[in-house]
């Protein structure tokens, strides 16, 4: 699993960061940049209002069939851990907010879902390439990424038991 973890953290941050003028590359250990949304349901999200929590960011498109067929996964790994401060949060560059509202509605996702007008927090993060969720410990240092599906152990690898500290 560690060698499938690091190699897809290779492909993340070779993608990431590669035009001129882009922001500072960002890499495990980094602090995660602060940021401000207002979810689906009209509440606003800044990231640094969720401290001492790990959280873990997916970025997202609707139509996009990994994004659909792990979010399960998402909705159980909160289910079973937001008692012990985990959030998720998840960010999608489609901007039709009915067509969101019914991913969200149809895959019945219990936490926030945003959607990134202007492509304002996927350039923080330098995503270029959906899905791909970055995980954030609970002092929402980087501590790891994935590109394409994810699974239950990945996220358990990467959050190594953060979340059983609360």
């Amino acid at each position: 699993m560690k060698k499938i973890t690091v190699t897809v953290l290779i492909i993340l941050f070779a993608l990431s960061g590669c035009s001129s003028g882009a922001p500072t590359k960002l890499k495990i250990g980094d602090p995660a940049p602060d940021f401000l949304l207002e979810d689906l349901t009209g509440n606003k999200v800044q990231l640094s209002a969720l401290q001492n929590q790990p959280v873990v960011i997916r970025f997202f498109i609707t139509d996009c069939k990994f994004c659909k067929a792990d979010t399960s996964i998402f909705n159980d790994y909160y289910n079973n851990h937001k008692d012990q401060g985990l959030m998720i949060l998840y960010i999608t560059t489609t901007t039709d907010q009915a067509q969101v509202k019914k991913f969200a509605a149809d895959l019945n996702i219990p936490f926030p879902v945003a959607i990134d007008y202007g492509l304002k927090i996927s350039k923080l993060f330098n995503v270029k390439v959906e899905p791909q969720t970055i995980i954030l410990n609970s002092s929402h240092m980087i501590k790891g990424a994935i590109l394409g599906g994810v699974t239950e152990p990945e996220l358990d690898e990467i959050l190594g038991g953060e979340w059983l500290n609360k």
